[in-house]
């Protein structure tokens, strides 16, 4: 039997490829590689309301834990910078829920699945993908007339195809645990030293529970484990709420900056296995399904035609390119930008920030998904004027 289209991975972005794949006529299959879906997480579970958008569902009690409508931004010094989007922005969510959710839809579209399926290898003969997979411990072929990579930051999929890996990974840590939060409808973000290159964070699972993490640049003297280590037994905001035990531990890495090529002949890469993620949050929801939907619908509609070379394909990077390049573009600068501040630096920052005219202008046209939307209204020299100094250094790197 050849597949239409195989997807590899059944995380949001593979099993929403699946699904579109699927909803063209093509003949899918899904084969993720462990025992069950939504397992291990690798995740912090806050998705912007776009992102479950995107993801063609609606919230409800099933997966969504919590409703979050703003945060407290605290710099190296203590300042806390509150930003209120005065509405629900993002949903703390179970990722095993809402990902078996997505699956369960893949499935109803006419998407197969398979469990426990490893890529060995992947191989093009005649015309056609073939893949070698150890499933439930024996190897097997499976045949498709194209593959996409949905196979997370180390995609074997990517590596096997010739189209290398994303260069820049985050390293992240996280764990859940009993935190009495200052206000569970808020989100709490620290910055500067205490998390190089990224941030910290406490995500309210409830009013007693909360998700506290950070990601870090790699190359750092200490690795992410021991800066949480220090952010929760000396951080006075942090240590105050925490009750020094965990009952969850996640460690993952976060891809920014995308492949220099996301497909060739029969393949294609999304989601973070193509580095599709939002470099000013880590969030990889809204994109990877945002790109998932065109690969597949393009690698469906190329399959049947039964067309699957790189030129035909390559209308998926020109789509997902023209959709999501420029803020992923400008994305990676605020980045670096602010990455590259001291902490004396970020205090100044947001402590400009902390002024009601700012505020108003951040609850009004701030987007977790866009945040150069924002960064254009900032930089508008009649609202600048609190922050020339700082914003006069990022438009340089920015423009």
């Amino acid at each position: 039997m050849i597949y239409d289209v195989v997807v590899v991975g059944a995380g949001p972005t593979g099993s929403t490829a699946a699904r579109y794949a699927a909803s063209f006529g093509a003949k899918v299959l899904m084969i993720e590689e462990h025992a069950s879906i939504g397992t291990p997480v690798e995740c912090t579970g806050l998705l912007s309301t776009r992102a479950v958008a995107e993801c063609d569902i609606a919230p409800d009690d099933d997966f969504v834990l919590n409703s979050v409508r703003g945060a407290f931004v605290h710099s190296p010094n203590g300042t806390c910078l509150p930003i209120d989007g005065r509405k629900t922005k993002a949903y703390v969510v179970s990722r095993k829920i809402f990902d078996r959710r997505l699956v369960s839809m893949a499935v109803e579209e006419g998407a197969e699945l398979l469990l426990k399926g490893r890529v060995t290898h992947l191989q093009e003969k005649n015309g056609i993908q073939v893949l070698s997979v150890m499933h439930m411990g024996k190897p097997v072929t499976i045949r498709a007339r194209v593959v996409i990579g949905a196979d997370g930051v180390k995609s074997t999929v990517a590596r096997f195809a010739g189209l290398g890996k994303v260069k820049r990974i985050l390293s992240g840590v996280q764990i859940e645990a009993p935190y009495r939060s200052e206000n569970d409808d808020f989100v709490e973000l620290f910055v500067g030293s205490r998390a190089p290159g990224f941030f910290a964070w406490t995500v309210p699972v409830s009013e007693k529970v909360s998700r506290i993490g950070l990601a870090v640049e790699q190359g750092n003297e200490q690795n992410a484990i021991n800066y949480l280590r220090e952010i929760i037994s000396s951080e006075p905001h942090v240590c105050d709420r925490h009750s020094q035990s965990m009952l969850d531990l996640v460690v993952g890495g976060i891809p920014i900056g995308p492949l220099e090529r996301t497909y060739t002949d029969g393949v294609l890469i999304a989601g973070d296995a193509a580095g599709q993620v939002k470099p000013t949050s880590g969030g990889g929801i809204y994109t990877g399904a945002a790109c998932a939907k065109i690969a597949g619908e393009v690698a469906a509609k190329a399959a049947l035609d039964g067309d699957v070379s790189a030129q035909r394909l390559s209308l998926y990077e020109k789509r997902w390119k023209g959709e999501l390049g420029r803020e992923l573009g400008i994305g990676m600068k605020i980045h670096d930008f602010v990455g590259g501040l001291s902490d004396d630096e970020l205090d100044e920052m947001i402590t400009a920030m902390n002024n009601p005219a700012i505020l108003d202008m951040i609850t009004k046209y701030g987007d977790m998904d866009h945040p150069s939307i924002l960064i254009k209204k900032l930089l508008n020299p009649m609202n600048s004027r609190h922050l020339i100094g700082i914003f006069r250094a990022f438009a340089k790197a920015v423009l």
